[in-house]
């Protein structure tokens, strides 16, 4: 518990001093990377808490940032509410869509709750762009951020430490919720909801309440997106929205409160480094949330918990041995897998087949600042060593873990 506090102090910390130490684009990543950590957060209440998956949170999201577009625009845009509160707006609106779509979609569980949040999420993406009064059709409303209590609005930096101010905020309320009755029926909801209501408990308003202050939250973070881009469209609305958010959760691990919110804040620097150095990217997203369901269905976050219990088990320089075994084989093998997928991604791109049409050989292939000729055998040596390299130190790791101690 203390070691809990003192690592997140720590990280409280450098949240308050990142601003001084990085550069004005890396800052707008950051408020991005806020505003992801607590929309898979509130996610996570619903789907890893309370034990229903689902596909659609990109509507509560979307709800969320309409409605504080539309009160940043109140009153010939002086806004409806002072520029910190305008968030409150956002919250308010997902959290009554989120009443109505929660009494419906709780009906049913399963599947069937997952295909009709899907459902939702999909009927509003198609409407958003018929409906221009409210949506704005294709393009979507702008806005800009009204000066408020002595402050700008107009720096990153004040919409940096108001976004920062507000997920804090959030995820405090949210880790009150898992202290309070109504947080712990919640998780009982998802061990044993028969047993609930065999109990007397209302399982069904126990469902619309977890779904609704997700959605509540989930608003929030949409608000607080609008905030800092000052404009919305009908993308926001989008599968991907609600793909991402079930990616960064489960990459994250639900099954731990921070889980969710790491993940997220990893996945979208991740998004944000990758997209700008490879067209894969999305490639790359997708093997690491398959590896991580593979081998490590508690998320990354459960690294913290089965590396304390091979330090107990094993002790600490065993522990040491095993980590640093298995740190060289997730870069050895990463290493060769992001060199044989970018150097067939550049085979297979039409400005190659080009290239291979007009002349009589392959041509060389440029990657990492070097030429490497397709046709040549030392181009696909290397990273066959270095995936056979990884390999070994994972047999080695595996096999130090088998010794007895």
């Amino acid at each position: 518990m203390r070691a809990s506090l003192v690592v997140c102090i720590i990280g409280l910390v450098l949240l308050a001093v990142l601003p001084a130490v990085l550069p004005a684009r890396l800052l707008i990543a950051s408020i991005q990377m806020l505003v992801a950590a607590l929309f898979a957060s509130a996610y996570a209440l619903l789907s890893g808490r309370a034990g229903m998956l689902s596909f659609g949170h990109a509507a509560y999201f979307g709800t969320g940032a309409f409605a504080t577009v539309h009160a940043m625009n109140a009153f010939g845009g002086t806004g409806l509410l002072p520029t910190p509160l305008l968030p409150v707006v956002g919250a308010i609106a997902g959290l009554g869509v989120g009443i109505v779509a929660g009494w419906f979609a709780t009906q049913r569980g399963g599947t069937a709750f997952a295909m009709i949040t899907l459902a939702i999420a999909e009927l509003l993406h198609a409407l958003a762009p018929q409906l221009k009064g409210l949506f704005g059709g294709e393009a979507g409303i702008s806005a800009m951020r009204a000066p408020a209590l002595g402050l700008t609005f107009g720096s990153t930096l004040q919409v940096y430490y108001l976004t920062l101010a507000w997920v804090l905020l959030s995820i405090g309320l949210l880790y009150f919720h898992t202290l309070t009755p109504a947080g712990r029926l919640t998780l009982a909801l998802r061990e044993n909801g028969h047993r609930l209501r065999f109990l007397g408990y209302n399982v069904h308003g126990l469902g619309v309440s977890a779904f609704a202050i997700s959605a509540m939250f989930s608003g929030l973070a949409g608000g607080l997106q609008v905030l800092s881009n000052e404009a919305a469209n009908y993308a926001v609305f989008d599968a991907g929205v609600s793909a991402t958010v079930i990616l960064n959760s489960y990459i994250g691990g639900v099954g731990t409160f921070l889980g969710p919110a790491l993940g997220a804040v990893l996945m979208t620097f991740f998004s944000y480094a990758a997209s700008d150095a490879t067209q894969s990217w999305l490639l790359y997203q997708g093997v690491l949330f398959v590896l991580v369901m593979m081998y490590m269905p508690t998320g990354l976050s459960g690294l913290f918990g089965m590396s304390a219990r091979l330090v107990r088990q094993r002790g600490p320089r065993v522990a040491a041995l095993v980590a640093l075994l298995a740190l060289g084989a997730a870069v050895l093998v990463s290493a060769g897998a992001v060199f044989i997928i970018e150097l067939l991604q550049r085979l297979c791109s039409q400005d190659y087949r080009a290239l291979a049409s007009a002349a009589t050989t392959l041509p060389p292939v440029n990657l990492f600042g070097r030429p490497w000729p397709p046709a040549a055998l030392s181009t696909w040596i290397l990273p066959a060593a270095l995936l056979a390299g990884g390999a070994l130190l994972a047999m080695a790791a595996r096999r130090r873990l088998a010794t007895p101690a």
